[in-house]
Formats: C-alpha cells, structure tokens, sequence
C-alpha cells in the first residue's frame, strides 16, 4: 500500500532536513522564452534534495490553454518518487460538483494533496477528505491584505471567521488528512490558528516576495514536535535569476531558506 501524504510529508521531511516547500507557478513573462516544462523541471532537478514538497498553482497552468494541464505532468515529470506534490486549486463548491473535482485532482491529476476553499462548508471538504490516503489543506488565513475582508470579520461571540474555519476543520477531519492555510504576512494569526489545531499540518505561503516575516511565521506553525509546518516559497526561488544560471541561482535560494527555517525552527523549540 503506498503512504499517504503525511506520511509521504514526514519522510521527505526527514530526508531532507527540510520544511521547505517551492510553489510551481510559471509566469511566461519571465522565462526569457523558456519552455515551461524546461524551466520547471531544471529547477525541481536543482532542489529536490532541499524541499519537502513542491507546490504548483493550477491557475499558472489553466491560462495555457487546453494544453495547460499536459503541460503540468510534463513540467512534474522530474518529480521524486518520494517528495509529496500539492496541487494548489482552491476548489470549493457543493458536494456534487467537489466530488468531481476531487476525482480530477486525486484519481486523473494523481497529487499527494490539494487545496481547498471551505466557503461551501463541508459539504465542500468532506469529497476531498473522503480519498484517506491524500491531504486536503483548508484556506484558512490568507497571505493577500484583502483576505481580512472577510476572514477577519469578528462574530457575535468574539471569533473572527478563519478561527471558526480553523475549529470546523478540526471535526471535518474524520481521516486524520486535513490541514490548514495559513498566510506567512499575518504570524499572529497563524498562532491562533496553531492553537486553534495543535496537531494538523499547516501550509504556509507569503514567504518571500509577499514579504511574510520568515522567522515570526516558522515560530508561529510549529507544532509541540518541532514539525507540522510546510513553508512555502514561490518566486523567491524560481526567478532568483533571469540568466541562464536560473536553476543554480534557485539552489541558492532555496538552500539558503531551508538553513534560516531550520534556524527559525531551532529557536523556538
């Protein structure tokens, strides 16, 4: 039987001493006329001893066109068996239609885990979260300022919004496969929602060119083992140079956050 994602996540983890995850999001305007698939696979080819997971944002790959999502396996291709891939889709809708989009993004795509938006309710998560062996990551607290919009909102009871998305997910979560978003700009909040959930995964985005504080955020996700956390990083890393040496350049930087989240992490402990 093969493992599931927290247990595909745990052991990369591991293996690499990391906690870094580097989002996949190819923006055509800066690759110089680079295939996508090249581009993507040298970088993934330079880091794969650095991460924990990668990370590609579906929207990247749809804007191509019909062959947007051939694009997609191309550019995974390089992929280790052993590094978990998360499928950054967002999807939210009610329970018929989500069950088709897990059904694509889990039995046709084949990610270790997806994103998912929690504005439908559970009917919204349980499709996802019913395929046991995968993770389904909640948007919880976004790393966009307009996210406060609504997800700051404050009840009558005194709980803002992503707290009760943090506390729903805690009951949604019937297979042990859930786990939350949450924005690396907003480091407080990230440790209300560690509270909020002790025990599940965290994937943390905002690092980086969103200019989300690397070492408050690693503080704030951690759990009481020193783990739970996925931090990812963008366009920090894939355009850490617009010259031909892009996938040395990528190494640097990834090698180089996986030492400050390591550092990070080692403080607070």
């Amino acid at each position: 039987m093969p493992p599931s994602f927290l247990q595909k996540l745990r052991s990369a983890q591991e293996r690499n001493q990391s906690f870094l995850c580097i989002g996949l999001d190819p923006d055509p305007a800066r690759l110089q006329g680079r295939p996508v698939p090249a581009f993507l696979q040298a970088i993934i080819e330079a880091t794969s001893d650095l991460v924990c997971a990668y990370k590609p944002n579906l929207a990247f790959f749809e804007a191509m066109g019909i062959g947007g999502m051939q694009v997609l396996v191309e550019s995974l291709a390089m992929v280790p068996d052993h590094i978990p891939v998360i499928g950054d889709a967002k999807r939210g809708d009610i329970g018929n239609t989500a069950e088709f989009y897990a059904r694509a993004l889990f039995e046709q795509m084949d990610f270790d885990a997806v994103t998912v938006n929690p504005w439908g309710g559970e009917e919204s998560v349980r499709p996802f979260a019913d395929y046991a062996d995968r993770g389904v990551l909640v948007w919880c607290r976004g790393s966009n300022p307009s996210s406060a919009d609504l997800q700051e909102q404050t009840l009558a009871d005194g709980r803002r919004v992503y707290e009760v998305v943090a506390e729903l997910a805690q009951g949604w979560n019937r297979h042990g496969n859930i786990g939350l978003v949450a924005g690396a700009t907003y480091p407080e909040d990230i440790a209300r929602v560690r509270r909020l959930a002790p025990q599940m995964p965290l994937l943390v985005p905002g690092v980086g060119a969103q200019a989300g504080d690397l070492e408050a955020a690693v503080r704030a996700a951690v759990d009481a083992e020193g783990a739970g956390m996925i931090i990812n990083s963008s366009r920090q890393v894939l355009y850490a140079s617009p010259g031909d040496d892009f996938a040395q350049a990528a190494r640097r930087a990834a090698h180089d956050l996986r030492l400050q989240i390591n550092q990070a992490r080692e403080a607070g402990r």
